[in-house]
């Protein structure tokens, strides 16, 4: 089946994936977007799991106040080069990270550094775990697993900061 170049484009714009991966899954699934952006989807976890183990030493720390300039946040995250943290992925991705953590006050970064036996549910204090803000059916990881997919670096949160008036 030919695909059209309309809508390789369209898949493109939509996932961020290379020409030929869209291309190539457009056709796998017989021109089916859905099944496509899926398939575009389980490539990028595997590309973030292959690069996982990659040293992340650059990136950059981005701020958020929110309007009022009541609640603040902080975010860092690292990626392998400096090239990518100069991205505008890489930025708008530090953006949304930092205004996650301003609008749901996460406690921890993963489960991982949760007190043992601490009675909290993970998915609410954990930044990767929680529903991100823009689409509750994508996890703050699922972005960044995207991310990654898209700019083929690891990337990592380091650490975050968030400011509340009065608090």
């Amino acid at each position: 089946m030919e695909v059209s170049t309309a809508a390789i484009k369209a898949l493109r714009e939509k996932t961020g994936a290379g020409v030929m991966d869209c291309k190539r899954a457009l056709t796998e699934t017989g021109g089916d977007f859905d099944s496509a952006c899926e398939i575009l989807r389980k490539q990028g976890l595997a590309i973030a799991e292959k690069k996982a183990s990659r040293t992340v030493a650059q990136g950059l720390v981005e701020a958020y106040i929110h309007l009022g300039g009541r609640i603040g946040a902080m975010v860092e995250i690292n990626c392998e080069t400096d090239f990518v943290a100069r991205t505008e992925d890489f930025r708008q991705l530090a953006h949304e990270l930092a205004m996650q953590v301003a609008a749901t006050a996460p406690t921890c970064i993963s489960p991982e550094e949760l007190p043992q036996g601490a009675a909290v549910n993970p998915s609410e204090c954990c930044l990767l775990l929680q529903p991100y803000i823009r689409d509750p059916n994508r996890t703050v990881q699922d972005l960044i697993t995207e991310t990654v997919a898209k700019l083929r670096e690891n990337i990592r949160v380091r650490r975050f900061a968030r400011f509340e008036l009065g608090c």
